[in-house]
């Protein structure tokens, strides 16, 4: 498996683009990826991401996209998120990337008025859509378990039920550790997406509420996770998540250290390439 960062974690911190890139393969990252809105970029960020990853030869592996209102009851905002995520699409074929990593969003209104099955249904028809257009581009999708109550998807057993009704066989399942802790969803379950992980998310947190902490800061027990992971035959990029992080100014030192101990745990499991 190989160690990577999303570019998120430089956000808010007074650390430029390009200076990100530099920053995440000085620390020994062997992949980023980019979190950017393809309808924000600038031509010349765009041209900065391309450039400077070249030169770092610091392969981007995902664009991040969170398509919230996928499932909206309105089928003109249903369309914009739909065609946006394409765009996203584009972005990651332009990086030469492998896969876009969507967030699907949640019930509205408590999951009142609005039917859930609805809901669910739109989602299911909006991602369907999107696997088609990445299918054309030979990229995969890495749909998001997020562990929030009114989360479409908030456990391995909707993940599973989610793929199966979307059937696409390049749309699988991002897995981030620290979620499937907050969803009490055991390091076995992932056994039933053997076969579909696309991409892996790892960072901790409390087992209360969602973290974004460097490993060991919070209360995940990862190697059972990480284990499970290869047991199911996953074999692609681990991506640590940072982002808002409460002291901005010490934020190398934020990164450097969820890098140390993620190099650690999976250098302890045989399971960090190079």
């Amino acid at each position: 498996m190989k160690l990577g960062l999303i570019s998120s974690a430089w956000l808010g911190t007074g650390i430029g683009t390009a200076s990100g890139i530099q920053l995440t393969k000085q620390i020994g990252f062997d992949t980023i990826d980019i979190f950017a809105d393809p309808l924000e970029l600038a031509p010349r960020e765009l041209r900065d991401i391309r450039e400077t990853c070249a030169a770092c030869q610091l392969p981007v592996i995902s664009t991040v996209c969170c398509a919230l209102g996928i499932a909206d009851f309105n089928a003109p905002v249903r369309r914009f998120h739909i065609d946006r995520a394409k765009r996203y699409l584009d972005l990651a074929y332009d990086l030469r990337g492998k896969n876009l990593l969507l967030v699907v969003g949640e019930y509205m209104w408590n999951q009142e008025v609005i039917a859930p099955a609805d809901q669910w249904n739109w989602a299911v028809e909006g991602v369907r859509e999107l696997g088609k257009h990445a299918a054309d581009l030979q990229l995969e999708i890495a749909v998001e378990l997020e562990p929030f109550h009114l989360s479409i998807v908030n456990n391995v057993d909707r993940m599973d039920q989610f793929l199966k009704d979307v059937a696409q066989p390049n749309v699988k399942a991002n897995v981030d550790v620290s979620h499937l802790a907050l969803a009490k969803d055991p390091a076995q379950k992932l056994s039933a997406l053997r076969g579909r992980i696309a991409h892996v998310h790892l960072s901790d947190c409390d087992g209360k509420k969602h973290g974004d902490l460097p490993p060991g800061r919070g209360v995940v027990n990862f190697p059972p996770y990480l284990q499970a992971l290869a047991d199911a035959g996953f074999d692609g990029t681990i991506s640590i998540e940072l982002e808002y992080s409460p002291e901005p100014d010490k934020i190398v030192d934020w990164v450097r250290e969820a890098y140390e101990s993620t190099d650690s745990l999976m250098s302890e499991l045989n399971l960090r390439s190079h």
